[in-house]
């Protein structure tokens, strides 16, 4: 049966196999076929290395060169917003990515294969997977796919980053499991040197402009990296956005520079809003020794409040917490080695793979 992530069918249901590496006298070939989303996949593909795989890593939304980039603009993102064709040039993208797939699909014949997100592609997809072991990795919020229960019931293991919607799943009968995010020390070396700064690294979303706008309107140094804060007209014309809020900013810069940033600022802000689970940045930032003041109380099933982060609940709370940790750096220094002390002890990207992989049993 040809899988449909519509609710007109799934994938036929798979028996359990349970292979480990090793088994076949070779070590198990595992593609791992993965959205780009800041080169996350080289920390996947690392850690399950170390388990004894042989990975390929597959990025099936890979724009890796200026023509590829300006192609994407030009022939799906400007036409989606100015609504001409944009579902069909959609679909077009969908298929070309997804041949793009297949093709390493056949080339390395995978013993497993562990999908992220995975929602860019098309039904062959799924449907040249046949009985092969695999495992789907959400890799963000339920609603932000294109995936309904009948599909998810049917793929096999399902794993979900936010606690509330695995329990959810697993009552609507899907075999789901919470593995949160992670934070890779292998990256980067955790730097030494202090700006000063109030820090922040991500998408300009409304709440983030306000609240970050709001920090530096009380003087505080707040600086913001990423396209969304950038004043350089590259980043303008690729959010097709002019304006930008009133605080210093710098362009996107490569994930292990992000992590250094986290450890340089005198704090780093972490703002989910409504997310449902905990983001990259959150053991990111007490990874690499920085100071992390989140948005969230249930931050507490990772860390202890108040000795490993702090957590802010209003814009003034923020401020306070803020201002401390540029006039106070002795607190700050007990936030950073307790929270990278907790962060390598238990939220490293190996601690995740190691419950990724026993799912395959």
């Amino acid at each position: 049966m040809t899988p449909n992530r519509r609710g007109t069918g799934g994938p036929e249901p798979r028996a359990a196999r349970s292979i480990g590496p090793g088994t076949r006298g070779r070590a198990l070939r595992l593609m791992i076929v993965t959205p780009s989303f800041h080169g996350y996949c080289a920390s996947h593909a690392a850690a399950f290395a170390r388990l004894g795989y042989d990975v390929r890593t597959v990025r099936y939304d890979a724009y890796d060169t200026v023509a590829e980039k300006l192609r994407l603009k030009a022939t799906v993102e400007l036409p989606e917003r100015l609504h001409l064709g944009a579902r069909a040039r959609r679909e077009g993208e969908r298929r070309r990515l997804t041949d793009r797939v297949l093709a390493q699909l056949r080339s390395y014949q995978p013993d497993r294969v562990l999908v992220i997100k995975g929602d860019a592609l098309d039904d062959r997809f799924w449907d040249a997977l046949g009985d092969m072991p695999r495992i789907l990795w959400l890799y963000d919020d339920l609603h932000r796919h294109d995936y309904d229960d009948e599909f998810l019931r049917a793929v096999g293991p399902v794993v979900d980053y936010a606690r509330s919607e695995a329990d959810m799943l697993r009552e609507r009968g899907i075999d789901a499991h919470f593995v949160p995010n992670a934070f890779d020390p292998h990256r980067v070396a955790p730097s030494t040197r202090r700006t000063g700064e109030i820090v922040f690294i991500g998408s300009g979303y409304d709440n983030r402009r306000e609240l970050l706008t709001g920090l530096a309107a009380q003087g505080l140094p707040v600086h913001a990296w990423g396209r969304d804060f950038s004043r350089h007209p590259v980043d303008r014309l690729r959010t097709f956005s002019w304006t930008r809020p009133p605080i210093r900013a710098s362009r996107e810069v490569p994930l292990e520079r992000a992590y250094q940033i986290h450890a340089e600022g005198a704090a780093a802000v972490a703002i989910h809003g409504l997310q449902n689970g905990h983001a990259m940045r959150t053991f990111e930032i007490p990874g690499m020794g920085g100071v992390q003041l989140v948005d969230r109380d249930d931050v507490d099933q990772f860390y202890d409040i108040g000795t490993e982060v702090a957590v802010w609940h209003s814009p003034e709370e923020l401020a306070e917490l803020a201002a401390r940790a540029i006039a106070d750096p002795a607190w700050g220094d007990g936030l950073r080695e307790a929270g990278r002390r907790r962060t390598l002890a238990e939220h490293t990207f190996d601690h995740r793979i190691a419950e990724v992989d026993a799912l395959w049993d």
